[in-house]
């Protein structure tokens, strides 16, 4: 679905820590994105019963699961799903009937510990195996802004989002082949800097907001809602990239001392940017991914397999690795906002593998999908710490 800014200081890969009068010493950073081993699953089935996680916290707050998993059924009913099972010994019809399964758990009033161990009698249960083949998963948040904008462009309203061009070439799967030309041939599709620079998707804007960088937040979150001069609400979902692949913008901000490295937040780069306007594109089109869109059916935002996204029940992964529209499990730490404090606190709970994005790449990232609006960009932008994936599936013969 998008590409997303990773909004916190940790992003730098090394750290220099001075202990006393020794020398520096170098502490390397986790690498989140480090790609599976020729042949290595992202997923490994739990065999013994003591590794299996509680889900008993996550068994009291069940708001909005079984429409997530209504819409992923909705997903699996489409012919081109079928195309990405077999995943292990996971068959398609076993992905349907294990959402089938626990949303009649759902249904059955079942909570707490006796859902908890109802789930664990029906339910294999797998774990990503994570960046270090151990489990550790980093979780970040993103989150759909809303902007003002118009569909008519104006004085005001002049950046636009643009649909996705005609000339664009998409392979079975949706995986982005590139432009194809007159000839007939396909070639890569330009970069972020080519298409900008030289206006050539003129004629194919949606939609004009008031901000450079407002565009670029919605190209990295994938969507947006528009508040339209009459005050009608728009929402714009991902529809395609141009192929490449996603380059944060924020170390290079740091390197030249733009933004501090302890304030390098969404908030800190839209106050940035708002006075350094002219600096937009030298910044973003570091970044060569660029970000189609279109007008979002009824039921709010969608993610990549074209269904609505809910807040905390659904997550992007990287789908070439992992079983999309599936089940899951997570567990780690995530912003809640009380007043004007923000607290950090353990969090888990079951989410649908809905999404993707350009920057969640392997087996070891994961994005949760945290809302609408400013405050969810507030604890989005704050979000990144490790933790745990599982997705579950029914066992056979249930």
């Amino acid at each position: 679905m998008k590409n997303r800014i990773l909004l916190s200081a940790a992003l730098v890969a090394i750290v220099l820590v001075a202990v006393g009068c020794q020398k520096p010493q170098r502490i390397v950073a986790p690498q989140y994105d480090r790609p599976l081993a020729p042949g290595q699953l992202a997923l490994r089935k739990i065999t013994n019963p003591a590794e299996i996680p509680d889900f008993t916290d996550a068994c009291h707050n069940l708001s909005n699961l079984s429409t997530g998993i209504d819409n992923s059924l909705d997903y699996l009913k489409k012919p081109s799903s079928q195309q990405f099972f077999p995943y292990a010994d996971i068959t398609h019809e076993q992905a349907v009937k294990s959402l089938n399964a626990f949303k009649d758990l759902l249904k059955s009033g079942l909570t707490g510990s006796k859902l908890n161990d109802a789930i664990r009698q029906k339910f294999d249960v797998y774990m990503s195996v994570g960046c270090d083949d151990a489990g550790t998963v980093l979780f970040t948040g993103y989150y759909t802004p809303i902007f003002y904008g118009s569909t008519v462009k104006t004085a005001q309203f002049q950046y636009p989002l643009y649909s996705q061009p005609k000339d664009l070439v998409k392979g079975e799967d949706g995986k982005i082949l590139g432009r194809k030309g007159a000839d007939g041939q396909i070639t890569l599709y330009p970069a972020r800097a080519e298409i900008e620079n030289s206006n050539m998707l003129a004629g194919s804007e949606i939609v004009w907001l008031d901000d450079p960088f407002k565009v670029y937040i919605v190209h990295v979150q994938g969507s947006a809602v528009i508040r339209m001069p009459d005050g009608r609400l728009v929402t714009y979902s991902y529809a395609a990239n141009n192929g490449h692949e996603y380059k944060s913008i924020n170390k290079q901000l740091i390197n030249d001392g733009k933004i501090p490295p302890d304030r390098v937040n969404l908030n800190s780069m839209i106050d940035f940017f708002k006075a350094n306007s002219s600096l937009v594109r030298q910044y973003t089109q570091i970044n060569p991914r660029f970000v189609f869109f279109r007008q979002a059916e009824q039921g709010g935002p969608h993610g990549s397999l074209n269904e609505p996204v809910i807040a905390y029940r659904s997550i992007a992964t990287d789908k070439s690795i992992f079983p999309r529209a599936s089940l899951t499990f997570f567990a780690t730490k995530l912003p809640r906002q009380i007043g004007d404090t923000t607290y950090t606190d353990p969090f888990a709970g079951f989410a649908l593998d809905q999404d993707t994005g350009g920057a969640i790449r392997a087996a070891g990232r994961c994005d949760i999908y945290l809302g609408i609006g400013d405050e969810a960009g507030k604890l989005a932008g704050q979000t990144y710490q490790e933790g745990r994936l599982y997705y579950l599936f029914l066992k056979p013969g249930y």
